[in-house]
């Protein structure tokens, strides 16, 4: 970890030294008839800022729209918002919108939507974009919404999150929702831009980045990110004996490197993304000695991603896109082996999985005979490694290697019949090695009631197709074994949606949904052996309804505002789903306390209470977070801090099947204070 120290070391001199700088007020290159592109907002007046375009999303139909015209329910959230709000993860900018929730076990971050999160599950029904490549994993299907996130938040230009399936055009994993991040350009930075923040538990963190758009239209963007923190000293009272530490344990340490190199050119854009994350796992997962340092995990990520866009006339336009990726973890895991009543003979077991890919796709957008939006394209993934292994230093109980493909063709149709009415219709048909061809359909009705409302219509069909953990993942008998036979898990999604446009500065939704969820595949304890095995067995059905108010006005203020209701449960059992709040209110507010130079960003969020695997409840909750953000007026200068969970609410979520807490418990009040500066 030498890297992280001397990166946080140069961050920390730079930010207390040099006064001499360039004037950041010197224009930007910029190409002929295009406006000045400027960094993160900073430089724009109010009045400017009223004019960015930010009601468009790219990843609801793969080519750029309205957002009334998109056939599903969008949010997305601005790099503005992440600022002001002091978002430290992906897993904050998800948990502030309507209808999410997350859980976190003090290792991972797991998103629920729409009143769905299986314990244990890794994000796999949600599909995760980065520039449009897929970074769900080839083993686990793991999606990374937290610190192990490919990419700095601050380095994020927009979120788009896209609720409902999305298998029409993305096959696999898009179940409940697609969400779409895209980086920040070279040339919205500028410069040279050094970042550092403390935080509560001896945490430091520290971002160099440099941006630029030259003269011959290259846009480059590099950038470094280090963080170290010790975590908090936890007291887990199921724990709570003179042989386990009377319940405290001080093993919530991380540590976390990233890098990103992005260059664009033409019709050609290069991004390099990589990340590496250790964490200690202080919960005593599995079995594993309480308070045991040596129970950790480290995982990491690398993406080389290259995407082609050319215009091939005024009317279409071709993109190829070819990636590839590596996603490697690592587990150590302290277990005592002794008999009751012998000295401890404690074995640190491993575990591993090391996965290696190339995805590719062409797509061709245009128009046809004035009324018709086509979007028809191919996509392939060759995974040339899903390598899983699991030893101690007496046994080695699985080595599983093996490699494998899957395909798709799409077609989506935005047929518009008259100019406030659109027909949508898609589909995708994919095929995998390990599992049955799969068609997955989409229709949406687009009508423009009146000027400023509009109704949309949704049906969908998504899946996920097994992966190899599900498949083949055992641990020599201990807990788990391999599964026999699993089939693609399906989700039959119908939804009403009413956009409403109040005012130039008030935005309306209201959503109503209905989902049934067939062939889940789930963890299960097999009563021949008392092993756990992922089968395909229940059925889950969920309906709700979500609101949403959205305010930007001109004398600077921002807000949201939403209200979800879901009721989701076991068709078989008719018993609602474990870690499923039936109730989620946020509240967010960017106040300009002085116009242009410091802002306060509020954050209400309630999460109502959640069933455990117990049969018990997580209590319901309320968070309140506070960020105050000043950016001095030569904009060379920005400091944030924030405080988060601010009235020290007690809270936990639902555990998994691997804890023996019911309840895990999370942090109270904790600070950030952030310096940036940009020369």
């Amino acid at each position: 970890m030498n890297t992280r120290k001397i990166l946080l070391s140069l961050i920390v001199l730079s930010l207390a030294s040099g006064s001499s700088v360039a004037d950041p007020n010197e224009p930007a290159s910029a190409e002929p008839n295009k406006p000045e592109v400027k960094e993160d907002f900073l430089d724009m007046s109010i009045e400017e800022l009223m004019d960015v375009s930010i009601d468009t999303v790219q990843g609801a139909s793969k080519y750029t729209q309205k957002l009334k015209d998109a056939p599903a329910s969008v949010t997305v959230i601005t790099a503005d918002e992440i600022r002001k709000y002091g978002y430290r993860t992906l897993a904050d900018v998800l948990r502030s919108t309507a209808g999410f929730y997350i859980n976190y076990d003090r290792y991972n971050h797991y998103i629920g939507a729409r009143g769905f999160q299986r314990p244990g599950d890794f994000n796999t029904r949600i599909l995760l974009l980065l520039n449009g490549h897929r970074l769900n994993d080839n083993i686990g299907d793991a999606a990374p919404f937290g610190m192990d996130f490919l990419l700095d938040v601050d380095l994020i230009d927009r979120v788009e999150i896209i609720r409902g399936p999305g298998s029409s055009l993305y096959g696999s994993n898009a179940l409940l929702a697609v969400v779409n991040v895209i980086t920040k350009k070279g040339e919205m930075l500028d410069g040279v831009e050094l970042s550092g923040a403390v935080a509560s538990y001896e945490t430091q963190e520290g971002r160099v980045s440099y941006g630029k758009r030259f003269e011959n239209g290259l846009d480059l963007l590099l950038s470094a990110t280090a963080y170290g923190s010790d975590g908090p000293t936890l007291y887990f009272r199921e724990f709570d004996a003179p042989d386990s530490h009377y319940g405290l344990v001080d093993n919530d340490d991380e540590q976390l490197d990233e890098l990103l190199a992005q260059a664009s050119w033409g019709d050609f854009s290069l991004l390099l993304a990589h990340n590496d994350r250790e964490k200690g796992i202080p919960t005593a997962p599995w079995g594993t000695v309480f308070g045991d340092p040596r129970t950790r995990t480290r995982i990491g990520g690398t993406l080389v991603g290259l995407t082609y866009r050319h215009e091939l006339s005024d009317a279409w336009a071709l993109t190829g896109r070819v990636a590839y990726n590596q996603r490697g973890y690592g587990g150590w895991w302290a277990a005592d082996y002794a008999q009751e009543g012998e000295d401890p003979d404690i074995i640190v077991s491993r575990d591993s999985w090391k996965g290696s890919w190339l995805d590719g796709e062409v797509q061709v957008v245009g128009r046809l005979l004035d009324k018709h939006t086509l979007a028809v394209g191919t996509e392939t993934r060759y995974n040339m490694l899903q390598e899983q292994r699991a030893w101690d230093d007496g046994a080695l109980y699985l080595n599983d290697s093996r490699h494998s493909k899957n395909w798709g063709v799409y077609v989506q149709d935005e047929y518009r019949l008259v100019d406030n009415l659109a027909l949508i219709g898609g589909l995708r048909y994919d095929e995998y090695d390990t599992s049955d061809g799969t068609a997955s359909p989409r229709l949406a009705v687009v009508y423009d009631l009146l000027q400023k409302t509009t109704l949309k219509l949704l049906y969908g069909e998504a899946f996920r197709a097994p992966n190899p953990y599900e498949l083949y993942y055992q641990d020599g008998g201990y807990t788990m074994k391999a599964a026999q036979e699993l089939q693609p898990e399906t989700i039959t999604t119908y939804e009403v949606v009413l956009e409403q446009q109040f005012t130039p500065e008030i935005r309306g939704t209201a959503s109503g949904f209905y989902y049934a969820i067939e062939n889940l595949i789930d963890q299960y304890l097999d009563p021949v052996d008392n092993l756990l095995v992922f089968m395909n067995r229940d059925e889950v059905q969920a309906k709700g309804v979500e609101l949403a108010l959205n305010g930007r006005w001109k004398n600077g203020w921002t807000s949201r505002g939403s209200y979800s209701y879901v009721d989701a449960e076991d068709a078989t059992s008719g018993q609602t789903l474990v870690d499923s709040p039936k109730h989620l209110v946020k509240f967010n507010v960017i106040v300009p306390v002085v116009p242009e130079n410091l802002f306060a960003g509020v954050e209400v969020l309630y999460d109502s209470k959640a069933r455990t695997l117990a049969g018990n409840e997580a209590e319901g909750f309320v968070l309140t977070n506070l960020t105050l953000t000043y950016v001095s007026p030569s904009k060379h200068v920005e400091v944030a801090a924030s405080v988060y969970n601010l009235l020290d609410t007690e809270y936990g979520f639902p555990g998994f099947g691997e804890h023996v807490q019911d309840v895990i418990m999370q942090d109270g009040r904790t600070f950030r204070v952030g310096l940036t500066y940009r020369f």
